[in-house]
């Protein structure tokens, strides 16, 4: 009884935990379910949606179709996938009556179809079928086409009733004597019911059977009867329309179904209009049989163009047009629709979708290919890291949609896709070939262009040269410039042509030594008005410059492409061969220019196999195979991208790649200069690499030089196998850290062999020395002296001691005041800092330092130009100290000139002086004013007069060397003959040097102007004779001044001087007292002085102002005196002297010719009043004394007149 208790209770404990593991499956399967319906899924259906017409105006449109008696083919017509399923599905869902579905959208005829005719066959066939298939083989028993059937519930009676129909027939069979005899029913017995009940079913299961196999019989067919060489067949077995061959199970199949409207979808995709006409006559037939009670319409869905003409209105009674739901310009938005769905919109790049949406117009196959997306990436990315490149899975999947058998090939390396991917080899070789040749010709231009350059600049130099010698005077064949004496016929090839062209004047000579200045301000002007000679000499030059740096560029960016060329990405190579290329294209066949699009934009490349197939872990570490995936999509990881298999890594790189940024990561790095033996090719790339793009590497040393274990080894190799890298490193932004290391990790031989080579770079150390000190604080001095630098400023490294010592010690220091006073300061320990500023080079030669002496004078020029003449306040140098610098060789003039402009002392003398600087210490007055001084300077080859007169000209000297005279001995005979030959200097000036030459000169000198004639014949420095006068026969003035001031001497002996009345007429003229100039008209001939009035009214007044005795002049010349004399005092004064030579009537004559009122002086009743002069007085009394006037009074007390009486007639 327990046990059985026992086994109760399991039983129930049983029942309970299945009870509850249902319910509990039950929940899961409710929570799975609406966690399902909570999350958004990856992937969409491809099936036609049945809600494609929310506005209802396609299914009102089909609606009406297919109410209308008189239609009976209909056409829902639109391009591929522009939503015609969907328009169907929708209608149908609303749509009452029975429709039958066609489609023909996944048959595709068989590639090896031999003919036309058999496609169309195969196509009939399956319209057949899906019509006959498409009802219950039930509802068609007739029919030919037999089906499988699945015995329902039915069955299980069906197969009762045959058994029993077959036991009762063999039970008869068994009692067929007794039937046939009678016996078979005995009288009144209770058996006979059972025995008439059995034949009774027997008879009823024979007339059954019977007649099913009657009926069956209307679905059998003869095809033929065969004898020998006879064959029967019907007469509708038609082999060329399997429709018309079955016509009958067609009608068959609508007598005895309730469909009324086919539905026929992608019919059109095999472009066979015919198929549509069996269509239709098979709908005519189908109305027209009196067996189908009702209208059978036809729905087609197929594309506009299936017809090529208007033949589709006269085929389909009613046409309904769909508007594409997808096409090229509205697809961007579901591609975009379905990233979003995806959560992958960002990563896709916009132009890409919006470029690659023109290709896409079927909303089906975009979902499908973000469906396949979906995939991929799941089994791609499955770190979550998205290292891949959407836009390129994107690509590989659309291809793969548009071309599914090409893509098949391509993972056997088969195909136009493999084949375009394997021309890059060839376009490789291409590419090399054509920059190569580029290269040469560019090469070939530069070498003929070194050879024209200089030939250029020297035909310019040759047209300046002729203009100067144009502007020299003849006979001229040299010049002096800077103390040297340069030959007309080396002056194109000397090194001072250019400071010719900026001078001002020079001094020509000519074959016997004699100077000459000339004046040379417009020579450039002469050869160019527009433009100067170092203006033309820069446009050559900088045309050259141009052109070889354009050249030089070219080739090195054609270089740089031949290196990149092979790490080009493919599409860019493809564009080299665009004709070549394009026979490719052209395999691709329809839709060519999808694929077009995707690999020539750079979406569809050789790194497509990293988006077909799955990484596994081995050799290669998770982050190795980022790494490598990042550099196959042209990515270059971070140069501090950890790395675990180094080795492996560079095993899987390409070889290109090492001449690229991606093998620029620091452990890859490190492992290749490690072991540069095995590595040799690729450290030499490497080193390639880091010169074709040194600024984008710049990330890359920066992070090296802070954890790289191979600096050395790195910039050694740099060094040696590019000869720019020092140039490039001082260019970087970054070069004062790219020096330091360079100075810190190369060994002294190559610092001291680089210091040699690129002068830039010791340059550049002097420039930034303290900032590279403060990188390397122990930075040893060995390494910087080994450069050769000098340090610009000792005071900016002051807290590195040894540095400063060790620099100064081996005179590596800049001249420069700076530098100087702190050597004098704290190196030497001078206090007084004043006198390095007032008076520099006399300090310091005061100083004996032997390395600062020897380091001035090393760089002389350099001190004298930043240093001396840097410093404002330095003119207090002593005269030794500055002969000491004007002597040193080297030395510019203008620094020479601008030194000695600010000194205060002067010279002593020109003792040690260069010949060519004594014009310029004359020039500038820096030597004392003695006449020793100035014959010193006459007697140099570099004599230049103009400078002695201009140091002549000044105030201060002419004080000074005026307080003694000009030497009068014979060594100074030169500057004698200078003084009175000095034409330039001025007149002031002239007149006090002439007036202390202490003889006279015998004759006057040549071409010197009349002004220092003058001032000679004033001081009377020329000795006076005919042949002195006769030198001065051009300047009228000069000569009578000549005269004039030794008037004494010519009046001795006036007959050795050959002077004629005119020469005595301009002598009269001048300022010779009146005793002179009478016995000067004593000599003159005075007559006919009646035709020179000038000269008589000249002597007239002479006459009348010395009052001379006249008494022995003659009438007529009396009269001409007085007739030309004036004014009018003049002449009455001439006639009080001279009447008594003269008759009355001549007197009256000569009152006649004069004005009023003395030509009333005559006869008649006139009473002439007269002014009551002196002369009038005379006058009149004479007159009256000859009876000339009748008589004369003065005027009353009210009158100061003479009223002249005259006689009446």
């Amino acid at each position: 009884m327990k046990s059985e208790n026992n086994i109760m209770i399991n039983a129930v404990a049983a029942l309970i935990n299945w009870v509850i593991s249902v319910l509990n499956g039950i929940s899961d399967w409710l929570e799975s379910k609406g966690r399902l319906g909570n999350m958004k899924s990856k992937f969409v259906d491809l099936a036609p949606t049945d809600e494609a017409d929310k506005a209802g105006v396609y299914s009102d449109a089909i609606l009406f179709a297919t109410s209308n008696p008189r239609i009976s083919n209909i056409a829902l017509t639109g391009p591929y996938g522009s939503g015609k399923s969907s328009i169907i599905k929708t209608f149908l869902k609303k749509y009452r009556r029975p429709a039958l579905l066609i489609s023909l959208a996944s048959f595709v005829p068989e590639t090896d179809s031999k003919s036309d005719k058999a496609s169309r066959q195969e196509i009939e066939r399956s319209i057949l079928q899906q019509l006959l298939y498409g009802a219950d083989a039930d509802s068609l028993p007739l029919s030919r086409f037999k089906r499988i059937q699945s015995p329902g519930f039915g069955a299980i009676f069906k197969s009762l009733y045959i058994m029993v129909g077959v036991v009762t027939f063999w039970y008869v069979f068994n009692q067929h004597e007794e039937i046939i005899g009678g016996d078979y029913f005995n009288s009144l017995a209770l058996s006979n019911v059972l025995k008439l009940g059995v034949l009774g079913f027997l008879i009823i299961f024979l007339w059954t059977t019977i007649h099913h196999f009657y009926v069956a019989s209307f679905g059998l067919s003869l095809k033929s009867i065969s004898l020998k060489d006879v064959e029967i067949k019907p007469a509708y077995d038609d082999q060329g329309s399997i429709l018309n061959r079955h016509l009958d199970e067609i009608i068959y199949f609508f007598q005895s179904t309730d469909y009324d409207l086919v539905v026929i979808e992608d019919l059109d995709r095999f472009n066979d209009p015919e198929i549509f006409v069996t269509l239709r006559e098979i709908n005519s037939l189908i109305n027209e049989n009196s067996g189908v009670k009702r209208s059978i319409r036809f729905l087609y869905a197929l594309r506009d163009d299936i017809f090529i003409n208007i033949d589709r209105t006269k085929f389909f009674e009613f046409i309904i047009p769909v508007v594409p739901i997808v096409n090229s310009s509205n697809s961007i938005d579901m591609v975009l629709k379905q990233g979003e769905r995806l959560d992958i919109d960002s990563r896709l790049d916009r132009q890409f979708l919006r470029e690659v949406s023109r290709y896409l117009d079927d909303l089906r196959l975009i979902r499908n290919i973000f469906n396949e997306y979906a995939v991929y990436a799941g089994n791609l990315e499955t770190d979550g890291e998205n290292i891949l490149d959407a836009n390129k899975l994107l690509a590989v999947l659309i291809y793969k949609n548009f071309y599914p058998r090409d893509f098949e090939k391509l993972h056997r390396g088969a195909g136009v896709l493999a084949e375009i991917l394997n021309f890059r080899d060839e376009l490789i070789g291409q590419g090399e070939a054509k920059y190569r040749a580029e290269i040469a010709e560019i090469e070939r231009q530069l070498e003929v262009a070194e050879r024209q350059t200089p030939s250029n600049i020297r035909e310019l130099r040759q047209i300046y040269a002729m203009a100067f010698i144009e502007m020299v005077p003849e006979n001229n064949d040299s010049l002096t410039l800077d103390g040297n004496i340069i030959p007309f016929s080396g002056l194109v090839e000397h090194e001072g042509f250019e400071r010719l062209l900026e001078a001002r004047e020079v001094v020509v000579c000519n074959a016997r030594n004699q100077r000459q200045r000339v004046d040379v301000t417009g020579l450039q002007s002469k050869v160019s008005s527009n433009k100067s000679y170092q203006e033309r000499k820069d446009e050559i030059k900088l045309k050259a410059s141009e052109d070889r740096t354009r050249n030089t560029r070219r080739i090195s960016e054609l270089r740089s492409l031949i290196a990149k060329l092979r790490t080009t990405k493919l599409n860019e190579l493809l564009r080299l061969d665009v004709l070549r290329v394009q026979e490719l294209f052209d395999k691709v066949g329809e839709n060519g220019e999808l694929a077009r699009f995707l690999i020539l934009e750079g979406y569809l490349d050789d790194t497509y196999y990293q988006y077909t197939s799955l990484f596994h872990s081995g050799r290669l570490s998770p982050s190795d195979n980022k790494f490598l995936i990042q550099i196959r999509a042209f990515k270059t990881p971070e140069p501090s991208y950890h790395v675990d298999n180094p080795k492996e890594i560079i095993a899987a790189m390409r070889d290109e790649d090492f001449r690229q940024s991606y093998v620029l990561n620091i452990k890859i790095v490190d492992s290749i200069l490690a072991d540069q033996g095995a590595y040799r090719e690729q450290a030499r790339k490497l080193f390639e690499c880091i010169s074709s793009d040194f600024d984008g590497c710049e990330k890359f040393l920066e992070d090296y030089y802070a954890s790289g274990e191979e600096i050395p080894a790195l910039l050694s190799g740099l060094v040696g196998s590019w000869k720019g890298f020092i140039p490039a490193i001082i260019a970087s932004s970054n070069n004062a850290v790219h020096v330091t290391q360079v100075i810190a990790n190369l060994s002294e031989k190559v610092l001291k062999d680089l210091s040699g080579k690129f002068h830039e770079l010791p340059s550049f150390v002097s420039d930034n020395l303290s900032q590279i000190l403060e990188n390397v604080p122990e930075l040893k001095p060995s390494a910087l002296v080994c450069l050769g630098f000098e340090v610009k400023s000792f005071s900016a490294i002051e807290g590195h001691v040894e540095v400063v010592q060790a620099m100064f010690e081996r005179e590596l220091f800049e001249l420069n005041a700076s530098n100087l006073e702190y050597v004098y300061k704290v190196i030497l320990g001078k206090p007084d800092i004043s006198l390095m500023r007032e008076k520099n080079f006399t300090t310091i030669r005061s100083l004996n330092n032997e390395a600062l002496i020897s380091r001035v004078k090393r760089d002389f020029n350099s001190y004298l130009n930043d240093v001396l003449l840097e410093l404002p306040d330095n003119s207090k140098e002593d005269a030794a100290a500055v002969s000491d610098l004007i002597g040193q060789e080297g030395l510019g003039e203008d620094s020479i000139r601008a030194f000695l402009e600010r000194q205060e002392v002067l010279l002593p003398s020109l003792e040690g002086i260069p010949e060519g600087l004594h014009a310029m210490i004359f020039e500038l007055a820096k030597i004392e004013p003695t006449w020793g001084n100035c014959i010193s300077f006459m007697e140099g080859k570099s004599f230049e007069p103009k400078r002695l007169v201009d140091y002549l000209e000044r105030d201060f000297v002419r004080a000074t060397i005026l307080e003694k005279s000009i030497p009068g001995e014979s060594d100074a005979l030169e500057l004698r003959r200078f003084m009175v030959e000095a034409r330039e200097l001025s007149d002031g000036a002239y007149r006090e040097y002439v007036h202390a030459l202490p003889r006279d000169f015998k004759k006057f000198p040549e071409e010197i102007e009349s002004t220092k004639l003058q001032i000679l014949i004033e001081e009377g420095k020329v000795v006076f004779n005919q042949e002195n006068v006769d030198s001065l026969v051009d300047n009228r003035e000069l000569q009578v001044l000549f005269v004039e001031k030794n008037i004494s001497l010519y009046l001795e002996e006036p007959d050795a001087f050959s002077l004629d009345d005119s020469f005595r007429e301009d002598l009269l003229r001048s300022r010779v007292d009146d005793v002179a100039k009478l016995s000067i008209i004593n000599q003159m001939n005075l007559e006919g002085l009646d035709d020179l009035s000038k000269r008589s009214a000249l002597i007239g007044t002479i006459l009348v102002n010395s009052d001379a005795d006249i008494s022995k002049l003659g009438g007529d010349v009396a009269k001409s005196l007085i007739k030309h004399s004036s004014p009018v005092k003049i002449k009455i004064r001439l006639l009080n002297k001279s009447h008594m030579l003269l008759t009355n009537d001549e007197v009256r004559q000569l009152l006649t010719s004069l004005p009023k009122p003395y030509c009333d002086i005559s006869t008649g009743f006139k009473t002439p009043k007269l002014k009551r002069t002196p002369e009038n007085m005379t006058m009149v009394k004479w007159l009256d004394s000859r009876n000339i006037i009748s008589s004369w009074r003065e005027g009353g007390l009210l009158s100061d007149d003479i009223r002249v009486n005259l006689y009446r007639k």
